[in-house]
């Protein structure tokens, strides 16, 4: 996130900038990490409207602070105008380590956990849109890797709609020492690939899972691509013959939610996938 020196008495403390009407009040919901304050376009707080009431009221039952500027002030400090009037103004995020990630339980929803790894995504509205999948999935936790990827920036959260206030997220200088860590935990590690060996929807995601996604165009990195267990592929049927990552991701975190959500209905006991040899098809997962 864009990051903003705030001077409190006598301290200086690093901010970040959360814009937009969801980022905002999920950012007050989660309860993650404390705001400093809030300001308000001027301009917009003199008109009613219900949706930044509401926040506005959530701040203060919350005991937050809220300022009013004009809207070019806010632009400035957002760097962009699509803050829709309103800017939080939070302490900087502190993300977890990959051991912090492993050692908690699946969540209640999951009887077996369920990661996703990023590998050097670069366009913070796919990173944002990953995020909000991944929170809608059911995610237990992300590993991003500190460099050549899109930082969690103020973009990143207001394309994932505020979710990304909600997600465990995990930092790590080295996705593929990462995925190597995770497998000796009896994490199965499953790529997106478009020379997959598999459909994804022939994979048995009920099991410890860590999906891996690489970069926009060019995909998982080599060395990335021979650290997964599996490397799986999305069918095209149409001219194109790829999707966008955030929309392949997005298809394969909600198939897994869809077979999981099918095991705990029914009963059915996870198993590891079986090797078969399947006929080569068209597709791209990255």
């Amino acid at each position: 996130m864009a990051r903003q020196p705030w001077i409190q008495p006598g301290t200086l403390i690093s901010m970040e900038v959360l814009y937009g009407l969801h980022p905002v009040e999920e950012a007050l919901r989660s309860g993650s990490r404390p705001l400093d304050h809030i300001s308000v376009a001027r301009e917009r707080e003199s008109r009613r409207d219900p949706r930044l009431d509401a926040v506005l009221d959530l701040a203060r039952a919350e005991g937050i602070r809220i300022t009013t500027e004009p809207r070019e002030q806010l632009t400035r400090q957002c760097r962009t105008d699509a803050h829709q009037g309103i800017v939080a103004f939070v302490r900087e995020r502190k993300l977890l380590s990959l051991e912090d990630l492993l050692a908690s339980p699946p969540s209640a929803r999951n009887e077996h956990r369920f990661f996703l790894a990023l590998d050097g995504i670069e366009d913070p509205h796919n990173l944002g849109a990953l995020l909000r999948s991944a929170d809608g999935a059911g995610i237990d936790g992300v590993v991003l890797p500190e460099r050549r990827a899109a930082p969690l920036s103020a973009v990143a959260s207001k394309s994932s709609a505020g979710a990304s206030e909600h997600i465990r997220i995990a930092q790590v200088v080295n996705i593929t020492r990462a995925l190597e860590t995770m497998k000796r935990q009896n994490v199965w590690v499953v790529g997106l690939d478009e020379r997959g060996s598999a459909e994804y929807t022939d994979f048995d995601f009920r099991q410890d899972i860590c999906l891996v996604l690489g970069r926009e165009g060019s995909g998982l990195h080599d060395l990335v691509k021979r650290t997964c267990d599996h490397l799986l592929r999305i069918p095209m049927a149409g001219s194109v013959s790829s999707l966008n990552v955030s929309v392949a991701g997005a298809v394969v975190m909600y198939e897994a939610m869809r077979q999981r959500r099918g095991s705990q209905s029914q009963g059915a006991q996870p198993h590891r996938p079986a090797s078969k040899t399947l006929k080569p098809r068209k597709g791209l997962g990255s």
